[in-house]
């Protein structure tokens, strides 16, 4: 018989001793409950200083699904609706542009920019890369963000989100599904209908009902000493990375633009919790977070046909879609990897991985701090160790 334990433990250490990875750790829970762990390589290369279970690590994309739990919080509260225009949240997203055909013109006045667009990517906006005008001015308000994060004026979550409101969109919202900058706008709609600071209603409706204890936007002096240092494997030694990517502080300080699709730091243990309460139906130890109703609406699949055809670009995601800010398996035999229809999660730019499958009751938790990783050769190979 296979020993997955014993499979997923070798596995791990010709990760490190490949070079693939510097540090990493894994959790395997089977019904909420702890299945396998195992941990190997460094959070710091230099200092020899071991990547353990308590270690903190920038989420980046992987922040985007507790956003998706903030918004379905107000969603069953009745303070917002996924059909409300983000204009009414927003004042520079009520008179929105596109360009076509290098003319910029306005958005359909019957069809603006829905929250629903913002949780299910098909928005328009984008992230920064040097194509299309959209693209470019995205990219122009990062550099600025990026400039501003030593002074004393910092950009706001909700500058930022005021700032992209006026810039070009990619295309008429609802036309397409499009990954980019949608869950820090969403960020900033939470913090207006909510009234409160993005960072402060995540941390009082979600990170301390979950016990999430070293889970937020920044990284406090006296838990430095377990913060994990990304690297750049891409060459023959692995190099330390240097950079603010996406705004997102990489020394761990306080940063006033409190990133809903990139900008928390977490840990596997905090994680988990957040994985068990949406296995749990919402419920985590006997308290009701978001309902069942909630849940089932929060992991299905939202995107229609037409904008289903713009994954076809993300090959690695065959057999998924997307909706609610996380990918969902919709069709397993056309998957590269294994897995079981309805399982849902995200993964971030630095290569730390989510997913629930509900059918096993399996949820698989890995992080590590490699540079432009996402879902890794690594992760696929645990994967397919864990749900074959």
């Amino acid at each position: 018989m296979r020993d997955k334990k014993k499979l997923f433990t070798e596995c791990i250490d010709r990760i490190i001793d490949s070079g693939e990875l510097v540090g990493l750790n894994a959790l395997v829970l089977k019904d909420g409950k702890e299945e396998m762990y195992a941990e190997a390589g460094f959070a710091d290369l230099e200092a020899k200083k071991p990547f353990k279970r308590d270690t903190i690590v920038r989420l980046y994309s992987q922040s985007k699904p507790i956003t998706a739990a903030a918004a379905m919080l107000l969603i069953q509260d009745g303070i917002i609706e996924p059909y409300e225009p983000v204009g009414n949240y927003i004042e520079s997203f009520k008179n929105q542009e596109i360009v076509e055909g290098g003319v910029r013109r306005p958005v359909r006045w019957d069809r603006p920019m829905f929250i629903k667009d913002l949780l299910d990517m098909t928005s328009g906006l984008v992230y920064p890369f040097d194509n299309t005008a959209a693209e470019i001015t995205t990219g122009q308000l990062y550099n600025e963000l990026i400039d501003r994060l030593p002074t004393d004026n910092m950009m706001s979550t909700m500058e930022f989100a005021e700032r992209l409101g006026r810039l070009p969109l990619e295309f008429q919202p609802g036309d397409h599904f499009r990954y980019g900058t949608s869950a820090d706008v969403l960020g900033a709609v939470i913090e207006t209908a909510s009234g409160m600071k993005f960072g402060d209603f995540l941390k009082e409706r979600i990170f301390e009902p979950l016990n999430m204890k070293d889970t937020g936007f920044y990284v406090p002096e006296e838990k430095m000493d377990r913060f994990a240092t990304a690297y750049d494997c891409y060459g023959e030694a692995p190099v330390r990375y240097s950079g603010n990517n996406l705004g997102i502080r990489d020394d761990g300080k306080k940063n006033a633009f409190e990133s809903g699709g990139a900008g928390i730091f977490s840990t596997i243990d905090d994680y988990a919790n957040f994985a068990r309460m949406l296995m749990n139906g919402g419920t985590f130890e006997g308290k009701e977070i978001l309902t069942k109703n909630t849940v089932r609406f929060m992991t299905g699949a939202q995107l229609t046909d037409e904008q289903q055809n713009d994954m076809k670009t993300w090959s690695a995601l065959g057999g998924f879609s997307y909706g609610n800010l996380m990918r969902i398996m919709k069709n397993p035999g056309r998957a590269g990897i294994i897995a079981g229809e309805g399982e849902y999660g995200w993964d971030g730019w630095l290569g730390p991985y989510f997913c629930n499958d509900p059918e096993s009751g399996t949820t698989f938790l890995m992080l590590t701090q490699r540079v432009d990783y996402g879902t890794g050769v690594a992760t696929r190979k645990l994967r397919n160790i864990i749900f074959s």
